[in-house]
């Protein structure tokens, strides 16, 4: 690079701890990086500057923002109350927000994330005042902000490079590079715990997108004919979770979930890091575009057999454990990502060496 490059990344949320992700792999190669956040998150994931605007709340905010679409299209208001919400909520938020870009210095960066391809302002004012300046603009699209939502049809027209981390989203729009998310592994020290006696961990934040309905009636089913253990965790503390799976050798993170054969998140790769072999469901695509499939996969109708061969022979597990955190290194580790990142970079001149 001629000069060492600064990168900020702007986010309605740091959505699953994702966005932040990304900065702290940015800085473990010296590059200089924040991210700015519209409102904090909910779940006591890491937070750097965040405006920290009240969200919506109530059923019917949920329902506005779970609505979902059929393909990918460019994101028009659904009607006048909608637009005009957005119109006022940036005339009323102008001198908030211009504030944090003023006290940040956030016109000082030379590459800008759009994480979740969504500006600081619904009119765009930021990410066009940046292009008029010159600046490089990435949009990264983690999940229903494109399912969902769809593009800003203005903000993709300056983008200057567009990623994904999911896997569906390539059927969605044509212009997408991949992206294996980072994961930061020094904080996962490997460790495979053998027990004759199978303990299996199921820890679903939403039950009806992990399946968790029906993985307990193959459990109960299973119960009868196989002595193991079995533990349902749901809003327990980050390092009680953690904790209680270092003493399992076994996970079901999603089987026929309601988008079912969605593969894999954060809570996957987590457990593989640490050494615990995971369940989950993919489909056919999907499953073969991950390569050396580190995961013992199955559907809703298998996930019984699967489970009898795991219970019948505990020693598989070891392999599955030993591969798992071999693949999390080779592609999630912040090397291999920001390796990645940097010859897109370089491929869409977003930086010259």
């Amino acid at each position: 690079m001629k000069k060492p490059v600064k990168i900020l990344h702007i986010a309605p949320q740091n959505f699953a701890g994702m966005p932040i992700d990304f900065v702290n792999m940015h800085r473990s190669f010296g590059i200089e990086s924040r991210l700015i956040t519209i409102y904090k998150n909910t779940l006591n994931f890491e937070e750097d500057i965040s405006i920290n605007l009240p969200i919506s709340a109530g059923k019917l905010a949920k329902k506005w923002r779970d609505s979902k679409i059929d393909e990918l299209k460019f994101y028009e208001p659904k009607n006048f109350f909608e637009s005009t919400y957005f119109k006022l909520r940036d005339f009323k938020n102008r001198s908030k927000i211009t504030h944090y870009i003023d006290q940040y210095k956030l016109f000082d960066y030379d590459v800008y994330h759009f994480d979740g391809g969504m500006d600081l302002f619904r009119d765009l004012r930021f990410a066009k005042d940046l292009k008029n300046l010159g600046k490089k603009i990435v949009c990264c699209y983690f999940g229903s902000d494109l399912r969902t939502r769809g593009i800003f049809k203005d903000l993709d027209e300056m983008s200057d490079l567009n990623l994904t981390v999911e896997f569906d989203h390539l059927a969605l729009y044509k212009d997408l590079n991949y992206l294996f998310f980072p994961f930061d592994l020094k904080d996962y020290q490997y460790l495979f715990k053998f027990s004759p006696k199978i303990k299996i961990i199921h820890s679903p934040t939403n039950r009806k997108f992990k399946g968790t309905d029906k993985i307990l009636k193959v459990i109960a089913e299973l119960k009868k004919e196989r002595d193991f253990e079995f533990h349902l965790v749901e809003n327990m503390e980050r390092e009680k979770l953690l904790k209680l799976k270092k003493d399992c050798n076994l996970a079901i993170d999603q089987v026929s979930g309601d988008m079912g054969g969605s593969g894999y998140g954060k809570n996957s790769i987590e457990n593989l890091a640490m050494g615990l072999p995971t369940i989950t469901e993919f489909n056919d695509d999907y499953l073969k575009f991950i390569p050396e499939n580190p995961f013992v996969t199955c559907n809703i109708d298998s996930l019984k057999e699967s489970l009898v061969k795991i219970i019948d022979n505990p020693g598989i597990l070891k392999t599955y454990s030993e591969k798992g955190r071999a693949w999390v290194e080779k592609y999630h580790s912040f090397e291999s990502v920001n390796n990645k990142l940097m010859e897109l970079y370089r491929h869409k001149g977003i930086i010259v060496e």
